[in-house]
């Protein structure tokens, strides 16, 4: 009766586990959706009625004020997704009763051609839903830690299209104050496959019957490595913690800057440079996803100082936008300002045979996400997003060698 008892119990946290990951998948979906049908009326249709030079500018600028208006009245939101878990760690529980005021927070500066990602917002998000059903469903109650963990392994995977990626984010992140959870790790894995197979499923479903949430990062073909790729790797590493530290201190300088301008001013000052700065240079705008599929196949076109300009400047605009109000993720523009600067150092060695630009691409982003995330697995699956599987092995090298020499992880 007991062993009946138990094994009922285990279905229902799986099929629990499985529902919340579908529920992910259509608010991710939903929300995705919705700004890509808004960024397309913005910057598509709108510019072709209203045609004139100084659109971009004065729509990044009113972008600014209304954000700012609202983070004056609602608070300080999306939160970082190292906040988020942060507070759950601390706190163990995170405020899920502004969750519709984290959704418009997260939305308008993805829609205004922010250089920032979708993650910060929707993990929010998800992880306050994850409380609020252990906190209105009895059963759910003794997991929604665990819950949680699940809700954030799922954001992260679906957004990324990386399933693997989700689960290694939090379980390499979880450590010796969370011995309150119980489950066994064959156990916990069962739930995240059911969970995040949940949530595909549904995002997919989704996707075909009403249109794409978001066309995601491209994909690089298989490549043949020779061994001066394996030798150039060594400055590879060098150079991606490099732009671990600079997308650091870059945030500090960002930070003590908008801690000097009042509240509203701040957020328009940071949508009229964002608004000039795209306008000469519209690959810095948004996440980085569209930008990488087109330079992916017109790489030829550009010469290695300007993608070196590019790249140092995704991460200067990124770190302005998060930290003077214009926040979201920053993810999504690292790997872009990455696979620009792995190209361009790239090209000054081997000139642009695609097979070395991509091998640089990969260890660059590797060693910058690694110094930064201190989380090798996690990287290293991430990695499988955009880059051949070949490449699994010096991924996992690159970013654990830079997780070393990128300094200790910063605690939230």
């Amino acid at each position: 009766m007991d062993k009946k008892i138990l094994i009922l119990n285990n279905l229902k946290l799986f099929f629990f586990a499985a529902l919340l990951g579908a529920v992910t998948g259509v608010i991710i979906w939903a929300f995705l959706r919705a700004v890509g049908l808004c960024t397309n009326l913005l910057w598509d249709t709108l510019p072709g009625i209203i045609d004139f030079k100084g659109y971009t500018i004065i729509v990044c600028a009113i972008g600014g004020l209304l954000i700012g208006i609202f983070r004056k009245f609602f608070g300080d939101y999306p939160e970082e997704l190292s906040t988020v878990m942060g507070k759950v760690k601390k706190e163990g529980h995170y405020d899920y009763s502004n969750m519709l005021v984290i959704l418009i927070a997260a939305f308008l500066p993805l829609v205004f051609a922010s250089s920032v990602g979708p993650e910060a917002g929707l993990t929010g998000v998800i992880v306050g839903l994850c409380y609020w059903v252990g906190d209105n469903i009895k059963y759910a109650k003794t997991h929604e830690k665990i819950y949680s963990q699940i809700g954030e392994a799922v954001t992260l995977g679906v957004l990324f299209h990386a399933p693997l990626f989700g689960i290694f984010a939090v379980e390499e992140d979880v450590d010796e104050d969370e011995k309150d959870i119980k489950l066994p790790k064959v156990a916990k894995l069962v739930l995240y496959g059911g969970a995040i197979a949940g949530g595909f499923i549904v995002f997919r479903l989704m996707s075909n019957f009403f249109g794409k949430a978001a066309e995601g990062f491209p994909s690089f073909d298989s490549i043949s490595i020779e061994v001066w790729d394996y030798v150039a790797a060594i400055l590879y590493v060098v150079i991606g913690v490099v732009m671990a530290y600079l997308f650091k201190y870059a945030e500090l300088l960002a930070e003590k800057i908008a801690s000097l301008i009042p509240a509203v001013l701040c957020e328009t000052i940071c949508g009229i440079v964002l608004g000039v700065v795209i306008t000469f240079v519209p690959m810095v705008a948004f996440s980085g996803e569209d930008q990488m599929g087109e330079m992916a196949t017109t790489y030829m076109e550009y010469t290695p100082l300007f993608l070196i300009g590019i790249a140092l400047l995704k991460i200067v605009m990124t770190t302005i936008c998060i930290k003077m109000g214009l926040k979201g993720g920053h993810f999504f523009p690292l790997i872009f300002a990455c696979v620009c600067m792995g190209f361009a150092v790239a090209m000054l060695i081997f000139g642009q045979d695609i097979n070395h630009l991509v091998f640089a691409a990969g260890t660059v982003t590797a060693a910058c996400l690694g110094a930064q995330m201190k989380k090798p697995l996690a990287v290293t699956m991430l990695l499988l997003l955009v880059f051949p599987i070949k490449m699994i092995i010096v991924g996992f090298i690159a970013s654990a060698i830079a997780a070393r020499l990128g300094g200790k992880k910063e605690s939230k």
